[in-house]
């Protein structure tokens, strides 16, 4: 009861009310019963300003900033309701009443006051969530006069928040919460993992370098961002994170081919990253040669629009202990998604246009790096072009990780097990790709395009974004 009373009350782990922050939250106070969203559907993408010096196009761009600045700054309030009588799955924990892991503590309370308590512990987790939304007046992008991403850089931002997800399970872990009593290591780790992602040159993982690096994908400032394209983004910059902190050499990204994970290939590129940072050990002290991973899959689940036949892959993937969740969203309107509850997907949303934060001062704000409003949005809405992310910090982990989805992701009765959303295989891709040419075997993949109203085939958005299903 004592712990009920606790979390009522916002102490010992509750979600406080806004009022005792240092400042208000960006969308508000947290609403029981509601949440804080912006009021439109698309985006606005800018024209491309990267090669003008002309005075009129500078007036131009300020003036599309401030437009996207008033359009995504505009948020009002709008019913969500979380059922208490279904389960909800946010990356492998479940809350609900009948979860005995988290309502053994409140024996002998009543049936009413499990349910208020474990809908607190979701919201505490999701609250723990790193929030990366829109910035504006961050110091202007290399090569272009954007002082914000406003518009176009919603899935670099859902991108950054996988990302920053897998950094936390490997450095907090999977139990961390942000409200509640926290060790000082706890709490320098947090800062320092926003930190990684601030809005100006000199971070890993910042806006500025992430565009940098997408200019090897033919990506500019102001161009829109697919799920495949920021996946191979993340992987570059987690490569060259190590120069950054030294720290960050104890994570690497592996990006599967083909919808396919390659064992070899995560193995040698885990035991490899660990040989090159030898000189940096676990936070737990292990010597194992092995680097944790994070596994990104750029997957297409369809044509047009989700394949139904993957919903049920699609929420299994939430229950399992690995998953970091998915980038994605609806189309050209990227999300992370997180959990799940009945058809609905539990999402962070990056179009919340907000000020820069100067990461300067050792104790720079963090409240606007964290959301209160769980948001839902139907399954059957999803854009079929997503990325699925997976942590796995030790050899066993990834071992585990193979067995799991291959036992009970990928081979389900029904007609899903014949079209697997990805698939694991032994070996590495130069291998597979060699036993493919010395056989002669015919391409036994089938690769989609689209028509547009004439009949004519619509052209591929690109190699990164020529997605295939097996």
């Amino acid at each position: 009861m004592d712990k009920l009373r606790e979390l009522r009350a916002g102490g010992g782990g509750g979600v406080p009310d806004a009022r005792r922050r240092e400042t208000a939250q960006p969308l508000g106070s947290p609403v029981r019963n509601g949440i804080v969203m912006r009021p439109l559907e698309g985006e606005a993408f800018p024209p491309d300003m990267s090669d003008s010096t002309d005075s009129g196009e500078k007036v131009k761009t300020k003036l599309m900033s401030m437009w996207n600045n008033v359009r995504y700054g505009w948020t009002i309030k709008v019913k969500t309701n979380f059922s208490y009588d279904f389960p909800i799955w946010i990356q492998g924990v479940c809350y609900h009443r009948r979860n005995e892991e988290l309502t053994k503590e409140l024996e002998p309370l009543t049936d009413s006051d499990r349910r208020l308590y474990t809908m607190e512990l979701f919201k505490r987790d999701f609250a723990s969530k790193v929030w990366l939304t829109y910035r504006r007046e961050f110091p202007q992008l290399a090569g272009s006069m954007f002082t914000t991403d406003c518009g176009w850089g919603c899935m670099l931002r859902s991108g950054q928040m996988l990302l920053a997800g897998g950094l936390v399970m490997h450095f907090l872990g999977r139990d961390w919460r942000w409200f509640g009593n926290q060790t000082r290591e706890q709490e320098a780790f947090h800062r320092e993992i926003i930190g990684w992602f601030g809005d100006n040159e000199s971070s890993p993982f910042s806006l500025h370098r992430l565009v940098q690096i997408g200019q090897n994908l033919g990506k500019r400032a102001g161009d829109w961002y697919g799920p495949s394209s920021v996946a191979h983004i993340m992987k570059d910059g987690m490569d060259g994170a190590p120069e950054f902190h030294p720290l960050l050499s104890q994570v690497c990204v592996y990006v599967a081919q083909d919808c396919t994970v390659y064992k070899q290939d995560v193995v040698s590129l885990c035991t490899k990253r660990r040989r090159l940072s030898s000189n940096a050990a676990d936070r737990d002290g292990s010597t194992e040669n092995w680097c944790s991973v994070i596994i990104l899959i750029p997957v297409r689940l369809g044509g047009e629009s989700l394949n139904p036949i993957y919903e049920p892959c699609i929420k299994g993937l939430f229950t399992m202990d690995h998953c970091l969740g998915v980038i994605g969203g609806r189309p050209k309107h990227s999300l992370y998604f997180v959990g799940f509850q009945e058809d609905k997907l539990i999402h962070l949303d990056p179009h919340f246009c907000q000020e820069v934060v100067d990461m300067t001062p050792r104790d720079f704000p963090l409240e606007s790096f964290h959301c209160m409003n769980p948001r839902k949005m139907s399954i059957a809405r999803m854009d079929p072009s997503c990325t699925i992310g997976f942590y796995c910090r030790t050899r066993d982990d990834f071992n585990k990780f193979c067995t799991t989805v291959t036992e009970e992701m990928l081979r389900q009765p029904g007609p899903k097990a014949d079209y697997p959303m990805f698939i694991v295989s032994d070996g590495s891709a130069e291998d597979c790709k060699l036993e493919g040419t010395m056989q002669n075997q015919p391409e036994r993949i089938l690769r989609v395009q689209h028509l547009d109203r004439e009949g004519q085939l619509r052209p591929l958005g690109g190699p990164q974004e020529d997605f295939v299903f097996l």
